[in-house]
């Protein structure tokens, strides 16, 4: 079949390269350069986490909402103006996380799509020839305190129902470890089956580059909706003009949402803007990617330069970005990292802002449309975009297909909205 997948972000790119494997004939639909800064693929925090299976929301969440409008640089920020047109997701979103039974149904969803993606993504990355790109390192996440750890029980103990396990290191252990690392950290756990990317942007337009090679056609246009005969799909329209097509994939990211509107999906699809500082030449790095329990930043020593990434800003995707956010996560690892200059030079701090498209309910949408079944929904990955993009490829071609896939796609339903 010739299958026009739309967007060329870590999803997309994977989804062509299995979809290639599988004999089919690909076109991929960017209108940006693949791996470029207007991507969430490339300003991610470079996480390969099989830990990250719960979803932002949580139990007891609602009652910081007045203390998140009311700080524009807290962890998680809503922009005054957006929130008549975020409610309605920002309720469902809210209900997702309301007690320890749905964080166990979504945990139990989420982990096979980011299982083993550390060794997923260094076998894509091998093929398209940039396996120096992924690292299985392990993860570490640290605390103040083992209180503040305690404090986290019920994340850590669904955890490890889905077979996540760790080693628990005290105060000097964790230095043994990062020695680099502010002693008001005293614990720390360590994940051993985790691993980052260096370069996610690089690492992205690679997949790409090998797509074309195999002999995929790369359209540089924007998709803008589809041509559908009797609950058949025809062609995909673009802004280059019609692609005749088999079958289609809605890989677009937070601008997925009108592309599924036009296949039958009304999908409350909203963009959980992300920030990242990225210190060049740093005098002091971390050894292992690192999350700190009090800015929930992910901090990973990259090919460019040390990287400090997080934040959830709810303002839309037309917004312009409060740069004084990137800032801050600046300041964070002046914080964790003694040895930075406390004086660094701005020329040596660059600043990014991307879109993470993301549910109410943590889980991305996979799946056939509503309208018409050779349209395939494959975005809403939120934080888990990078760690999961592997795996989602695989399920996508396995659909497409027709063959038995990597996991049950009930869970990923858009339909499961309605």
């Amino acid at each position: 079949m010739h299958v026009v997948v739309i967007g060329a972000g870590i999803v997309g790119a994977a989804t062509a390269l299995e979809l290639l494997r599988d004999g089919h004939q690909v076109t991929i639909v960017e209108p940006g350069s693949p791996g470029g800064e207007q991507a969430a693929s490339y300003g991610n925090g470079c996480w390969l986490s099989p830990s990250s299976v719960l979803p932002v929301s949580a139990p007891g969440l609602w009652k910081k909402v007045p203390g998140y409008l009311a700080d524009p640089l807290g962890p998680v920020t809503l922009r005054w103006r957006y929130l008549p047109k975020a409610l309605p997701w920002l309720w469902r979103f809210l209900r997702a996380g309301s007690n320890a039974a749905k964080l166990r149904r979504t945990a139990s969803a989420l982990r096979p799509l980011v299982a083993g993606a550390p060794d997923l993504h260094r076998k894509l990355a091998e093929e398209a020839g940039v396996a120096e790109l992924i690292h299985k390192t392990g993860l570490l996440y640290i605390f103040p305190s083992r209180a503040d750890f305690e404090a986290e029980k019920l994340s850590w103990t669904i955890r490890h129902e889905q077979g996540i396990r760790w080693i628990e290191l005290d105060a000097d252990e964790l230095r043994q470890r990062e020695p680099s690392l502010a002693r008001r950290y005293s614990f720390g756990v360590f994940v051993e089956e985790g691993g980052h990317c260096t370069d996610p942007g690089a690492y992205v337009a690679a997949l790409v580059r090998h797509a074309a090679a195999l002999g995929a056609n790369i359209v540089a246009a924007r998709a803008t909706g589809f041509r559908i005969s009797a609950g058949r799909l025809q062609a995909v329209e673009t802004s280059a003009g019609p692609i005749l097509a088999d079958r289609a994939v809605i890989a677009a990211g937070a601008w997925s949402k009108h592309l599924a509107a036009l296949a039958g999906d009304e999908v409350p699809l909203e963009t959980e803007r992300g920030y990242h500082a990225m210190i060049t030449n740093p005098e002091s790095a971390p050894r292992y990617p690192i999350m700190p329990s009090d800015t929930k930043t992910a901090t990973v020593a990259t090919a460019n330069g040390l990287r400090i990434a997080g934040q959830v800003e709810i303002a839309g995707l037309d917004a312009a970005p409060n740069w004084r956010r990137a800032e801050l996560l600046r300041d964070f690892a002046l914080a964790a990292y003694p040895g930075l200059p406390r004086d660094l030079p701005a020329d040596r701090v660059k600043v990014w802002m991307g879109h993470r498209p993301s549910t109410p309910d943590g889980l991305p949408c996979i799946g056939p449309a509503s309208g018409c079944a050779d349209v395939v929904h494959a975005f809403g990955h939120g934080h888990i975009g990078l760690a999961s993009g592997a795996f989602s490829g695989r399920l996508v071609a396995d659909i497409i297909g027709g063959k038995p896939p990597a996991t049950d796609p009930a869970p990923y339903a858009p339909q499961r909205f309605r």
